[in-house]
């Protein structure tokens, strides 16, 4: 057999495909091992040609995110996300698979690996042929994969029909394989695309519904409402003790800024309060650091609920607004409530005196700040039953 070249013109390889028989064709990553994924014939040649395991299954090549409807039962609308994210480009996305693939494909599983290459010369092979490819990397199993067509001929001249030289690839790695056939989402194998964008760019689909107003305003209360919707609820309030327990960046940098605050490896509240209270630029710094440290966590476990499957979520912080976390949004709530009663939660929840209540409530933000600059206000000054069923019914009209 003689292995024909094509470079420019592809006509020729995009007929051959469809006769059954095998090319090598480049993509962003490495050169792919590539036949007719709907013809059992060729792909049980790519496993013969590999020496590959025929218990390993394949995915297949795809023009675009259209392909998911035509051979996959169930598509998430998560998986809508990465393919408008990142195809074309290194991810393959494996999801529950129509009957129409071959079992051969699917090695007798019931997933399917989608993947749409970022190289002009496969993009019209898949146009030209009007047929998935079953194309995993053009070497022989074991061995390296090859990044140039010549490196291919090194391993397959005369065994195989032909090769699409598209230049050298330009990244070297394997595309990222992500499981979004069941929940939680993994990462099957690590490649030319980082999880954390990945896990990025599905939090920023999320639903985020963000709240803030003084402390003893009433968020908890709009909080648990939003928990019984399903949502993730971050408190930051909650989350900032938490860190300043176990968080050793967290503990040195409120160190060395206001010194001996920290009793037997807890923060001493209180001790810290006497400081910041009294003194605006004290405030400011303590601030600045709480939000690096909190914002940063809040965005960790929204990537993590994002790649679980989770599609609402919630942040509940009192500087929401001057943290910068309302950017994470979809719509902010400000929680408000008269003064009186603001006074009694502080104290009946913390046990302190009205005077320390006070001074707590005098170091936030007026009721007009939140007027002024979150989307909506919840007031909060009836029951708690009363002021829980305002909550659902302005969370249910974003939702």
């Amino acid at each position: 057999m003689t292995t024909r070249v094509f470079k420019g013109d592809i006509s020729g390889a995009a007929e051959l495909i469809v006769s059954g028989a095998l090319v090598a064709v480049p993509t962003e990553t490495v050169y792919g091992l590539a036949g007719n994924g709907l013809d059992v014939r060729a792909v049980e040649r790519i496993y013969e040609v590999k020496g590959r395991p025929e218990v390993k299954p394949l995915s297949l090549m795809v023009p675009g995110p259209e392909a998911m409807e035509l051979y996959c039962e169930e598509v998430p609308e998560q998986a809508r996300t990465l393919a408008e994210k990142f195809w074309p480009g290194p991810l393959t996305v494996i999801l529950k698979s129509k009957p129409e693939v071959p079992e051969i494909v699917r090695a007798g599983g019931e997933t399917v690996g989608l993947r749409c290459p970022d190289h002009p010369d496969t993009l019209g092979l898949l146009r030209s042929c009007g047929v998935p490819l079953a194309a995993p990397s053009a070497n022989p199993s074991g061995l390296p994969s090859p990044k140039t067509a010549a490196e291919v001929l090194n391993y397959f001249d005369g065994r195989i029909e032909a090769v699409i030289d598209g230049g050298a690839c330009g990244l070297g790695r394997e595309s990222t394989i992500i499981d979004l056939s069941r929940r939680p989402f993994r990462v099957l194998r690590q490649g030319a695309l980082p999880e954390e964008e990945i896990a990025g760019a599905l939090a920023e689909r999320l639903t985020v519904i963000g709240l803030t107003g003084g402390s003893g305003a009433g968020k908890t209360t709009a909080l648990e409402v939003l928990a019984r919707m399903g949502a993730l609820c971050i408190d930051c309030d909650g989350l900032y003790h938490e860190l300043t327990r176990s968080s050793a960046p967290l503990k040195a940098a409120l160190t060395a800024r206001f010194g001996g605050v920290y009793r037997g490896g807890e923060l001493d509240r209180k001790a810290l309060g006497r400081v910041v209270f009294s003194d605006a630029a004290a405030l400011a710094d303590l601030n600045a650091i709480t939000h690096r440290f909190v914002g940063e966590a809040v965005r960790e476990r929204l990537r993590a609920w994002a790649m679980s499957g989770g599609k609402l979520a919630a942040i509940d912080a009192a500087a929401l607004i001057e943290g910068g976390a309302d950017r994470l949004c979809t719509r902010v709530f400000g929680v408000v409530a008269p003064r009186g009663d603001r006074l009694r939660r502080i104290m009946d929840r913390e046990g302190i005196s009205a005077e320390y209540a006070g001074l707590r409530i005098d170091a936030q933000q007026p009721d007009s700040f939140y007027y002024e600059h979150c989307d909506a206000v919840l007031v909060n000054d009836k029951s708690k039953e009363d002021f829980a069923a305002l909550c659902e019914a302005e969370f249910r009209k974003v939702i």
